[in-house]
């Protein structure tokens, strides 16, 4: 992108403004255990307040709308770097470094094995998708046996990891891998790409689909330019720790 490009942005939702939105929404997710840190399951009645328990479950809902988002960012992310295994080194490090601030921030654990977070779920998806175009020259009856095996590992491993599982009811995990395989099967038709996406998103608790209408919006375009300005990229990928910090410190 050149330096005009970046200063005359198109109508629309660029991939900087959709990182913006994600990291809002995270930050709002973290809003909803600071207002109920005890979280939203094994609830006695006798000692709920409801007006803080509205506002953590509002919170924690909308916060779910980024799911898509970060699904698609993925993907776009592995499609367009120059080196998948850098890419995915660097997402698997930021989901260890993540860990903790994570859990603090919505158990108020250190160590808390009930949930890990959503950044691995990004990090097995390249790792998935890398293992699928590997085969992308094999017979079709080869690339479909591999997908179909490299689609239920990481869907495995989402489930017995426990991965982006938010209040015992949201596997963000889950929805990660669904919509990353979406993207990248259905990238040349985008209406149909975009309704199967959101129909999927509407089964996990209907906000997710939301997520989805958002995308809708994207222009393609970066939104900055990444010749003068790479700490751009950078600065996102320390915001996630940083904010679970903040609200962890809370």
């Amino acid at each position: 992108m050149n330096q005009q490009q970046a200063a005359h942005p198109a109508r629309g939702l660029s991939y900087l403004r959709l990182k913006i939105v994600g990291i809002v929404l995270v930050a709002l997710s973290c809003v909803g255990g600071v207002v109920f840190p005890t979280g939203l399951s094994g609830l006695d009645a006798a000692d709920v307040d409801m007006t803080n328990l509205t506002v953590a479950v509002l919170c924690e809902a909308v916060s779910w709308v980024a799911v898509p988002v970060y699904a698609w960012l993925t993907v776009e992310g592995y499609r367009h770097t120059r080196d998948v295994r850098w890419y995915a080194v660097r997402l698997l490090a930021l989901a260890v470094i993540s860990e903790v601030p994570y859990d603090l921030a919505t158990t108020g654990k250190a160590v808390d094995w009930g949930s890990q977070n959503p950044v691995f779920a990004l990090a097995i998806v390249v790792v998935a998708l890398a293992l699928i175009d590997a085969f992308r020259d094999r017979p079709a009856v080869t690339r479909r046996a591999v997908g179909v095996v490299v689609a239920v590992a990481a869907l495995a491993w989402m489930l017995l990891g426990h991965i982006g599982l938010r209040q015992q009811i949201m596997n963000e995990g889950v929805l990660i891998v669904v919509l990353a395989l979406i993207f990248r099967y259905l990238s040349a038709r985008e209406n149909t790409m975009m309704m199967l996406a959101a129909a999927c998103s509407a089964l996990f608790c209907i906000l997710p689909a939301f997520g989805v209408a958002i995308l809708h919006y994207r222009n393609g375009r970066l939104g900055y330019d990444r010749a003068n300005k790479p700490w751009v990229q950078w600065l996102f990928y320390a915001l996630y720790p940083a904010v679970l910090l903040v609200f962890a410190a809370f």
